[in-house]
């Protein structure tokens, strides 16, 4: 959004909290309102959302960029419970509140943010895939599996190596693209549990990658699969339906708002991990299956916003609350 600003005659700015333990950055709240102020109209982002809501009364008129929950996501349960209504706080005096996707406005509108105020911009869908040749990720064997995602809880990468280690050896391979550095603790078990004797071969550790690759690797999959529990939008979702790549997660956070089981991906009742390996199963050894969604998640991929159309509707609602300041 902040590349695409300029296009849209908006001067964009950008004023940080410093990078401290929660909740130590709420001291440097009227210091961060002291620059934001000279601005006709503030965006908070969701991530500092918090450290302004003590400041709240004091903001110019100002819009909410929302894309969590009440309390973040991935924090411990200590600071959710402080986090979340102070979020509240700052969402609901927003003169407009732009959430991330439907499934998140629902949710903000069910704690208290007033409908009428709440205005969903998905994020874009669109990777440009580079001109190469494209890797062979089966590796000798029937299929490839793609997921990409850090090696956080939320994200089920242990439920999906636990499910894909029931598949038949010869079966398929999967590949695991994402930060391992994020969770040291889950780290260490997923780590753990790839040592298992029973995936020697099968499971190939990326780590980060650039877009690009992830880009060549969605084109190159057979089938994109990440079971996370909880995703206000998930956009790596959507760029790999965009990309033409059928997606398998549980029927969770955003993702029923994405895919419908059985005509762009498979989605299984959350933590069925027996369930998670019948539908890796079943798309690896049904090639009439694998063809049908991948034309499904093409066609659902192309109705999906570009960053360029997301973005003319976000600094539509910008300048629209601008006027309104004027």
């Amino acid at each position: 959004m902040a590349d695409a600003a300029a296009a849209h005659d908006v001067d964009l700015g950008f004023v940080s909290f410093p990078d401290h333990r929660f909740p130590l950055p709420a001291l440097w709240g009227r210091r961060v309102l002291s620059q934001a102020r000279a601005s006709p109209v503030v965006l908070v982002d969701s991530i500092a959302a918090a450290y302004l809501a003590p400041v709240v009364g004091r903001l110019p008129p100002f819009l909410a960029v929302v894309h969590q929950t009440f309390g973040g996501i991935d924090h411990g349960r200590g600071r959710t419970a402080v986090q979340a209504p102070l979020d509240r706080l700052l969402h609901t005096r927003a003169a407009r509140v732009i959430a991330a996707s439907e499934a998140l406005a629902e949710e903000l509108a069910a704690g208290g943010v007033d409908r009428r105020r709440l205005e969903v911009v998905a994020p874009g869908c669109d990777l440009a895939v580079p001109e190469e040749d494209r890797p062979d990720l089966r590796l000798g064997h029937s299929v490839a599996f793609l997921a990409v995602g850090n090696w956080v809880e939320r994200k089920g990468i242990l439920e999906l190596i636990d499910a894909f280690a029931r598949l038949p050896p010869s079966m398929a391979t999967l590949h695991l693209v994402g930060r391992d550095d994020v969770d040291r603790t889950y780290t260490s078990r997923v780590r753990a549990r790839l040592a298992g004797g029973d995936l020697t071969g099968r499971v190939v550790v990326h780590g980060p990658l650039p877009r690009a690759r992830v880009a060549t690797f969605m084109v190159s999959a057979d089938a994109f699969v990440l079971p996370s529990v909880r995703e206000p939008y998930g956009t790596v979702y959507g760029e790999a339906l965009a990309l033409g790549c059928p997606v398998v997660g549980w029927r969770a956070g955003n993702l029923p708002h994405l895919a419908e089981d059985g005509k762009e991906g498979i989605l299984v009742p959350p933590g069925d991990v027996p369930a998670l390996a019948a539908a890796l199963e079943h798309l690896a050894t049904d090639d009439a299956l694998r063809l049908r969604l991948r034309e499904g998640a093409r066609a659902r991929g192309g109705s999906l916003p570009t960053w360029e159309q997301s973005a003319g509707r976000f600094f539509g609602i910008v300048k629209q609350v601008a006027d309104g300041a004027r």
